[in-house]
């Protein structure tokens, strides 16, 4: 739902004043602790963060593409993993159930999901499956009124803390490829189902990943999404939001540094000036600039459309393709503009720069994008 005009400032405003009054204060603490304070969850509920594009019916805020991407690029004026901490909730771990759900599904978890007491996990990745999704291996046998799950997932976000996994397991081991998957909702509570330790990362330290086991674990008919064998289409769909939601993240992180490059290099001084007189710090903040707008015009863009009913299967990866290697870019400037002081903890510039490395990576890698923006170019003609 599209919000009118003065409702979406007081909502931007409002997330605005939460990222720079009281989360960007925390940043040094959650990446030294590797955990986000528990009375910053609470607020985050109490703001609605957890329930951003949750229909209304079931306590959320319903947001269209576009207003989620607006929020999203204010999120993203801090360390992701703040963002990280609801973001499987507003993103692949509710829009599966958002899409096919029936309507118990939904009646069942999603005002758990809005209010943020119902933490959701998306469950695809595995040992030998990540960019190559359709190859899943973990089974769902069918038995009576179950299905019986098999097999382990890897580098599943939030898992820790989930309560509800989205997971895509084989159903029909007759069909490979995509054919043969669907997508289960699984609780966590259920037997045989079990997490392990966080991994230890390159960044965004406060947000987790797992390892999620699935052993002889028997999921309700129930809680299959979707027919039997349209899993692939339930992630598929899923990532199409989910990479719009990302390129907004990744812009609001390159507006973040570039405010941070402009105030640096105003007040640092070399040769008796400040360095923003020299051309060539102006260079690499012009380019800065430039790629984040282009970045952003392209999200935006890319959301009205999804927002009028078009499909955004291309739109979506070109803009995260773009948007991920952007801010990958200005990470890097802006530790050169930086300098020694950029290498070092003290200014948060070098924390960004290994935060960011995984948005080339998660929900398709840069390649995957590009095998997926040449695919529907062909498709369409051109």
């Amino acid at each position: 739902m599209a919000l009118d005009l003065e409702t979406r400032e007081q909502l931007i405003d409002t997330v605005r004043r939460f990222v720079t009054e009281r989360l960007r204060p925390l940043e040094a603490k959650v990446s030294e602790d590797d955990a986000i304070p528990a009375e910053v969850i609470e607020e985050m509920k109490a703001l609605g963060l957890f329930g951003l594009s949750i229909p209304e019916e079931y306590g959320g805020l319903d947001l269209s593409m576009e207003d989620e991407c607006l929020v999203g690029v204010e999120l993203g004026r801090t360390s992701p993993a703040f963002r990280s901490a609801f973001g499987t909730n507003v993103g692949i771990g509710s829009q599966g159930l958002v899409m096919f759900g029936t309507d118990a599904q939904k009646a069942k978890y999603l005002p758990g999901v809005a209010s943020g007491e119902i933490i959701t996990s998306f469950a695809l990745t595995e040992p030998e499956a990540g960019s190559d999704s359709a190859a899943v291996q973990t089974s769902a046998v069918r038995d009576g009124d179950f299905y019986v799950l098999n097999g382990t997932k890897r580098f599943i976000t939030n898992a820790n803390k989930a309560d509800l996994f989205t997971v895509m397991a084989r159903s029909d081991a007759s069909k490979p490829g995509g054919g043969g998957v669907s997508a289960f909702l699984v609780e966590r509570n259920l037997p045989g189902l079990s997490v392990g330790k966080p991994e230890k990362k390159m960044g965004q330290q406060g947000a987790h990943i797992c390892d999620v086991i699935f052993d002889n674990v028997r999921v309700p008919v129930e809680n299959r999404l979707g027919n039997e064998g349209e899993g692939f289409k339930v992630a598929m769909q899923v990532l199409d939001r989910g990479r719009l939601h990302i390129s907004a993240i990744c812009i609001g992180v390159a507006e973040r540094l570039l405010a941070d490059c402009v105030a640096y290099a105003s007040e640092r001084k070399q040769f008796g000036q400040a360095i923003s007189n020299f051309q060539l710090i102006q260079g690499m903040i012009a380019d800065s600039k430039t790629e984040a707008l282009v970045a952003k015009a392209m999200t935006m863009e890319s959301a009205r459309k999804r927002d009028a009913g078009h499909s955004v299967t291309l739109e979506a990866a070109a803009s995260k393709y773009f948007a991920s290697e952007m801010v990958g870019r200005v990470a890097d400037r802006a530790v050169q503009i930086f300098g020694g002081a950029g290498y070092v903890a003290d200014h948060g510039i070098e924390r960004f720069y290994r935060d960011v490395r995984i948005f080339r990576i998660y929900e398709g890698t840069s390649q995957i994008q590009q095998v997926v923006i040449a695919r529907e170019t062909m498709k369409r003609g051109g």
